[in-house]
């Protein structure tokens, strides 16, 4: 289609008349620009409407301008099926309410936007669910999941979301509102009548649907009715199972053909669904482990005999995946040595002894078919946690250095279970001509495998190969009368294929059906029929030169920064909301825009450090705007599975951005703070007054950016580099269990010097020999203000301070998370002497972190504590959980023998060092805390001791709900006995 709009002044006019908003900005088309697939169309604009007339508006606009509506949800299609020239409508931050739920029906009614895994939490107190679900069910929405049919792990149990859309209220291509839903064949005929498009529709499908020939075509081509995942085209065979065009006692229902139909035939405004009751409460899981993929596959259909609820498979690329992801690698602990792959069987039943039997009897045929040579029996969190394995396999995929990546094209492919076998052995072959080795993930159960090649699209020859093995693949999937598209949906990537797949007389009724529908073709152009060239409109232009782009810090590890913001493949992650755990993304959590996401920041930053034409490309205002609500909670480094570290990216674009544009004085102030607090610290009643006195406190906030309704940090009456001082002159005597040395971060020294001393108390107190050398500050708030020369400087000094001294056996143990693991995480990417740098980041501890190996080791014992008892709340510092966890602080606070704590399963706090002070900030860094910590945190009882391990996290805390939060040293130094 083509676009007439010579110029934005249209699209101004829209704005004023819409109570959503239309973006028109570089940024935000640039974001809009992808979704999880391989290509990349830039759009006319970005629409966030409002209501129903907001909609209308837009269908209004584009038939006057000759332009198309993008529908979007969450818009982690992988087909492309998200993107286009038109406007891009993005009802995932407005339509997303659960209107109503009928429980003697067992029916919901919402609005498109609504999440799966929100929809379902809200029906659990119902004892209901909606079944079909997908690895993205914490942040994918069931608008998209109506228009790509999706399925998921479920759909063996609970089938496709096709067969749960009972009703659809609509907008059709002229504007005008229609409702879907059953209706009987007098009901038909009475539509058909109708003068409005919405009569020209039903008029068009009997049609073309209602003649013996034209029904046996149909039947005949399309792909083998046993395949309850096929998405190839418009579903014109379910059509056909009604009264109206059969003997079939079922009535007719409209919702059949627009599910799978990809927003390309109306735009959908509300949806009711058939729910299920939840499935039976107890359930086991085996992981059968196999030495090759056809042992495994070929194991599908004697395991599919019992009564599964899920029949998973991963292959080895998949499973090694997961070593390198923090998160991931946590839930690995069921796999026994290197199987190729792994099929995951559940069953469930209402009892323990049914639900053991049902496991022993599936284990008995595994045993007996010799195909598999572990096969561990999983159960409770076991469960979770190799779900948790599974559902990261396709972001995981994204975690591939270098430009060759898992391509997208076959990833969807569906037969019926006597074929898998004999279709998988065609396909290992006809990969070995292309020299590939496929990656496989599947579900197995259903007869869909995802399979991948290993392409790198940035070549051309790369490119044609992509097209030649999606040809060869579509046609060895007719040969068994498969479908193309299992649940992803045709998009661009297989929609030029269904032809082939359907043959050329169907595939024209289907034109026909589009027409009918939709005369202007404004819905979602180019998918399905009359479809987009597979192998153009991809996200790198092939044979490119590659952008050459020097950094301070060190992205080697992913062949430079380009390449660690190309890694994020789009899958969305970083939209699921607070309830479904995590830190990642704070600030889309706090404001549901697509702009304030992980994955908004890694392609901003690859769109413009591409196509840049500047000699500084970081020199774009809109990097600034995109990366202005990133926290650096570095949640991304660990959460995403493809370990997209923004909160470097941050700092790295800050530094290049601050080159050109200058460093302004409030950003000065926070980098340089412990010189500052230094300075204040000699004169602390005064400095202290000021900053609490109301009139003086004003002047400086407002001076500086800071928030109103922020407190200033006090400054401790005497430091602690004074306080160590004083403390090295006594007198030693002890023999010392073990030798440690001490980092005395600049927050603890000028800000928490209380915390400090408690620490150094608990330690000495426990016999261990603690040693003080002079050395820098961590170089944390430099970071953070991207002042990486002078973080650079921190990071050298100390390392050459500390390369001769930290070992194994005397540690390096600091008490600030944000600030000793800086020699972790930056250092070793900022200090020249890489090597010294490495060698001291593996012996670099949280004192939580030391605290808790002796107590392993036998060196602390409980008996030196209290038996008072006490009850703690405790929220974990953003890096700890990052790059280390929480277990250290809940073992060392679950120590004295009647203290219990549990951790606030809280993401980030929302301060974020200076984030939280600044005062165009401060907002969205309450809004964060109160997603979960706040609210966790005025729930405890007043007796309750509430601790957190960061220095911000309790500035937040205290700010967000008056309570005063501990360090957890100073809770065991108070224990000591």
């Amino acid at each position: 289609m083509s676009i007439v709009i010579e110029s934005n002044k249209v699209l101004k006019e829209l704005k004023t008349q819409m109570d959503g908003e239309v973006f028109t900005d570089d940024l935000m088309k640039a974001l809009y620009a992808t979704d999880a697939s391989v290509y990349r169309k830039l759009p006319l604009a970005v629409a966030y409407p409002k209501t129903v007339e907001d909609l209308k508006l837009l269908i209004h606009f584009a038939h006057s301008n000759a332009t198309s509506l993008i529908p979007r949800t969450a818009g982690t299609s992988l087909a492309g099926q998200c993107v286009g020239e038109g406007i891009v409508v993005d009802v995932s931050k407005h339509f997303t309410k659960i209107i109503r739920v009928d429980e003697k029906a067992k029916t919901v009614t919402l609005q498109p936007g609504v999440v799966r895994d929100e929809l379902n939490n809200y029906l659990k107190p119902f004892g209901l669910f909606f079944g079909p679900n997908t690895s993205t069910s914490n942040r994918c929405m069931i608008g998209g999941m109506v228009g790509n049919n999706s399925s998921g792990t479920t759909s063996i149990q609970y089938g496709v979301t096709r067969d749960k859309v009972l009703k659809m209220k609509t907008l059709l291509s002229d504007g005008s509102e229609a409702t879907f839903e059953n209706v009987s064949k007098a009901e038909f005929f009475e539509k058909a009548k109708l003068t409005s498009l919405e009569g020209a529709i039903y008029q068009s499908i009997y049609r073309e649907l209602h003649k013996e020939d034209v029904q046996r075509r149909i039947i005949d081509n399309f792909p083998k009715p046993e395949i309850h995942r096929r998405n190839t085209g418009y579903a014109i065979d379910e059509l056909l199972k009604n009264d109206v065009f059969s003997e079939s006692t079922e009535a007719f229902n409209m919702c059949k053909l627009l599910s799978g139909s990809e927003g390309t035939l109306a735009f959908t405004t509300e949806i009711t669904l058939q729910l299920d009751a939840l499935p039976p409460k107890e359930s086991m899981m085996v992981a059968a482990h196999f030495s090759s993929i056809e042992s495994c596959l070929q194991s599908v259909e004697m395991t599919m005999k019992h009564n599964l609820f899920t029949c998973e498979m991963m292959d080895k690329t998949i499973l090694d995946c997961t070593k390198q992801n923090k998160t991931q690698a946590e839930n690995r602990t069921f796999i026994i040595d290197d199987p190729k792959a792994i099929l995951m069987c559940e069953v469930r039943a209402d009892s323990f002894e049914s639900v053991q039997k049902q496991t022993e009897l599936l284990l008995k045929d595994i045993q007996e078919s010799g195909l598999s040579y572990a096969f561990p029996v999983l159960i409770g969190q076991e469960i979770e946690k190799a779900v948790e394995l599974r559902k990261a396999g396709l972001g995981l995929l994204g975690n591939m250095i270098g430009d060759k990546k898992s391509a997208a094209c076959i990833e969807d492919t569906a037969v019926a279970l006597p074929d898998l076998a004999n279709y998988i052995n065609e396909f290992t072959q006809l990969m070995k001509g292309h020299k590939q080795e496929a990656i496989y993930y599947a579900h197995a159960g259903a007869g869909e495998l995802h399979l991948r090649p290993i392409l790198n699209l940035k070549k051309s020859e790369d490119v044609v190969m992509f097209r030649q093995i999606t040809t060869d693949v579509a046609h060895l999937v007719k040969k068994y009368r498969g479908s193309m598209s299992g649940e992803h949906g045709d998009g661009i990537v297989r929609g030029e294929f269904i032809p082939l797949m359907i043959g050329e007389e169907n595939y024209q009724l289907l034109k026909r059906v589009k027409k009918a529908f939709d005369p202007q073709d404004i819905f979602n152009p180019g998918k399905i029929v009359d479809a987009y060239p597979m192998d153009e409109n991809l996200r790198y232009q092939p044979d490119r030169t590659e952008p050459e782009i020097e950094t301070l810090l060190d992205f080697s590890a992913s062949l430079g920064i380009l390449r660690e913001a190309e890694k994020c493949n789009g899958s969305g992650d970083c939209r699921k909301l607070p309830e479904f755990g995590g830190s990642m993304c704070p600030s889309y959590r706090a404001t549901r825009n697509e702009k304030d996401t992980t994955r908004a920041r890694a392609n901003a930053l690859r769109e413009f450090l591409t196509n840049s034409e500047k000699a500084n490309k970081f020199d774009h205002k809109e990097l600034k705007e995109v990366f202005d609500l990133c926290l650096s909670c570095k949640a991304c480094a660990s959460e995403c599975p493809s370990s997209v570290d923004v909160a470097s990216l941050k700092a790295e674009f800050q530094y290049q951005y601050q080159k050109a544009n200058g460093v302004s004085l409030r950003t000065k102030m926070f980098a340089y703070n412990n010189t500052l607090n230094g300075y204040s610290s000699t004169l602390p009643r005064m400095t202290n007054f000021f900053f609490k006195n109301k009139l003086t406190s004003s002047i400086i906030k407002n001076t500086f950016g800071i928030a109103s309704e922020r407190s200033l940090p006090l400054v401790s009456n005497r430091s602690l580099d004074r306080y160590i001082q004083k403390i090295k002159e006594q007198p030693v005597e002890n023999k010392y269990i073990r030798t440690v040395y001490f980092f005395n971060d600049e927050f603890t020294n000028h800000l928490d010097t209380p915390i400090g001393q408690d620490a150094i108390e608990l330690l000495t107190g426990l016999n261990y020999d603690i040693k003080f050398v002079s050395h820098s500050e961590s170089g944390r708030s430099f970071i953070s203000k991207g002042l990486l020369e002078q973080a650079k400087k921190m990071a050298n000094r100390n390392v050459a301070i500390f390369k001769d001294l930290i070992t194994a056996e005397t540690p390096l143990i600091g008490i600030e998370p944000s600030a000793i693991l800086t020699f972790t995480d930056e250092y070793p990417r900022l200090a020249d002497d890489r090597a010294a740098a490495q060698n001291i980041a593996k012996h670099t501890l949280l004192i939580d972190e030391f605290i808790q190996q002796e107590i392993t080791l036998g060196h602390i014992k409980v008996s030196q504590f209290t038996k008072e008892a006490k009850t703690i709340k405790f929220h974990g510092h953003c890096h700890q959980k990052a790059l280390r966890n929480q277990l250290s602080s809940f073992t060392i606070l679950n120590f004295p023998e009647n203290y219990t704590a549990t951790i606030i399963p809280s993401g980030c706090c929302g301060m974020a060092g200076s984030f939280g002070y600044e005062k165009e900030h401060y907002e969205v860094s309450m809004q964060v805390g109160e997603q979960t910590l706040f609210p966790a945190v005025r729930k405890a009882p007043e007796s309750a001791i509430i601790s957190a391990n960061g220095t911000s996290c309790r500035h937040q805390i205290l700010d967000g709900t008056q309570r005063e939060a501990l360090h957890p040293v100073t809770i065991l130094r108070r224990a000591l006995l």
